[in-house]
């Protein structure tokens, strides 16, 4: 395997008739200081044993020529088969034979043993694929980096590097910086009312619609007489200081105001599938502003062995480097049996709910969803095992894979209109009828100001035609904003929706 620390939880699994050594990751790669590859004979990649892993081979060529057995059981992805490749690569022809491919999704006893009774072999689709794209890395690096070291150089004095999927993310943010610069602020203005039932009660709304035309921000910065005209048919704007003060007054002098729609309208919302590599990075970012390498680095760690004191040296969680939201049936069953116990029978669907990838063309579907090893392992136990950054990772994995079995939450939106003559005022809020899975957790939008100028809170027992008293009126001044510059939850999000990268490409990317 890989990992040395890996190496040493499963040591502990199999016992002392096994001997459990570390590659410390690939053995064998491209030579560094020239391309390496037969660009007239198929691409054929001419790898060379990495510098500084002499002492690594010697020892698992000896360790090899000892055994009885070799048991390979590099991670189980593409990276994982190709290292599994080069420690065959190394061996004499007499010690491949003893070879066997052992495969698990997460590191604990049971998964260990299991594997190491149900042995397979190399899959040389994956390795194929996995020299392929180190290929791809090769020729797109080793052609461009060094006309960029030329052209940045002589610039700005450092250098840069090229690769396939940096610099496609570099374009894209080139791009939307582009789009930022040329960008010209269209000015608008909304005006926001408080108004007052006749128990006291507090509406605030905006105001929607001028004789029967919905207010809307023109769509250029810049309109000529015939595009105002085609707008103006079926839309109303407020773009100067002079229109949004002139309707002020106008409403101002208005008292008929009155309730003269009362919609209301329930909804459902669903929990959100469980983590793949990309969604946990994202998220991560996110709601704990860690960055994609960062939560990497602490999903291995998890999933590699933590110890849990008289419990042992146990992994957490489940391989972190996955495209697939699919989960076993047992430990669905497992997480129905947790919710109904802990959060009782209301909180429990009717079935199980089964996840699919939005993009399947792009899904590898090799191993399951970024899930906990064991229910028995809640936040709550493992926390005193756990450094403040790993806990808050495992929490955030915990609560995600319980959540995505939970019912789903019902809420009920109610949208009042308040109208007086030929101005209409609306307003909308949401109650939740029930949580649901948003007891345990809520994948937050992003801060956004309230467009609406509504509070999100409407009063009940509210009637058509009933009357309402103006308490207060704003004109308020907008531009319109750029695009945003790309964050790395974003940006991350946007390479996955084009096809670009794998995601343990993107944590190397963006550090």
């Amino acid at each position: 395997m890989e990992s040395p620390s890996k190496a040493k939880t499963i040591n502990k699994y199999v016992g002392k008739n096994y001997i459990v050594e570390a590659t410390v990751g690939h053995i064998r790669n491209l030579p560094k200081t020239k391309l390496g590859i037969d660009l007239e004979n198929g691409f054929e990649p001419k790898l060379v044993n990495i510098r500084g892993k002499g002492d690594v081979i010697k020892k698992i060529r000896s360790l090899a020529g000892k055994s009885k057995k070799i048991y390979i059981a590099t991670d189980p992805d593409r990276e994982g088969e190709a290292i599994a490749q080069d420690v065959v690569d190394i061996l004499t022809e007499a010690q491949k034979e003893k070879i066997e491919r052992v495969m698990f999704n997460e590191i604990t006893k049971k998964a260990v043993n299991e594997a190491l009774n149900h042995t397979i072999k190399i899959d040389d689709h994956l390795v194929t694929s996995q020299r392929a794209r180190r290929v791809m890395d090769r020729i797109i690096g080793y052609q461009v980096s060094p006309f960029l070291w030329r052209a940045v150089i002589e610039a700005y004095g450092s250098s840069l590097s090229a690769g396939r999927v940096q610099s496609v993310a570099l374009r894209l943010i080139c791009e939307r910086e582009d789009e930022i610069e040329k960008f010209v602020a269209t000015e608008h203005w909304s005006i926001v009312a408080v108004f007052t039932t006749e128990k006291g009660e507090e509406i605030k709304a905006k105001l929607y619609e001028v004789n029967g035309k919905q207010i809307k921000i023109p769509p250029k910065p810049h309109m000529t007489e015939e595009d105002w005209e085609e707008f103006l048919k079926t839309n109303f704007a407020i773009s100067k200081a002079e229109l949004a003060n002139q309707i002020a007054e106008a409403l101002r002098s208005k008292s008929n105001y009155k309730i003269s729609d009362l919609n209301k309208k329930e909804s459902k919302r669903n929990p959100y599938p469980p983590f793949i590599t990309s969604s946990l990075q994202v998220e991560s970012s996110r709601k704990l502003r860690y960055r994609p390498r960062r939560t990497m680095m602490l999903a291995q760690q998890l999933y590699e062995g933590i110890d849990l004191g008289s419990e042992g040296t146990t992994g957490l969680i489940t391989y972190m480097r996955t495209d697939s939201v699919r989960l076993s049936e047992d430990v669905v069953s497992e997480a129905r049996n947790f919710i109904s116990e802990k959060y009782g029978q209301k909180y429990l669907p009717d079935k199980a709910k089964n996840y699919e990838s939005k993009n399947k063309k792009n899904v590898q579907d090799a191993h399951e969803a970024i899930r906990p090893t064991s229910l028995k392992y809640t936040p709550e136990f493992v926390k005193e095992f756990l450094d403040e950054a790993q806990y808050k990772i495992y929490e955030l994995i915990w609560k995600r894979f319980i959540a995505c079995q939970m019912e789903s939450a019902r809420l009920e939106t109610t949208t009042v209109s308040i109208s007086a003559d030929e101005y209409v005022f609306r307003s909308s809020g949401t109650t939740v009828l029930f949580d649901g899975f948003l007891t345990l957790y809520d994948e937050d939008m992003e801060d956004s100001s309230d467009q609406n100028g509504n509070s999100g809170l409407i009063p009940a027992g509210l009637e058509l035609n009933q009357k309402m008293n103006l308490k207060e009126l704003t004109p308020n001044q907008h531009f319109t904003k750029p695009p945003p510059r790309y964050t790395e939850s974003s940006l991350i999000k946007e390479l996955e929706s084009n096809g670009i990268g794998r995601p343990s490409t993107y944590a190397m990317i963006m550090g």
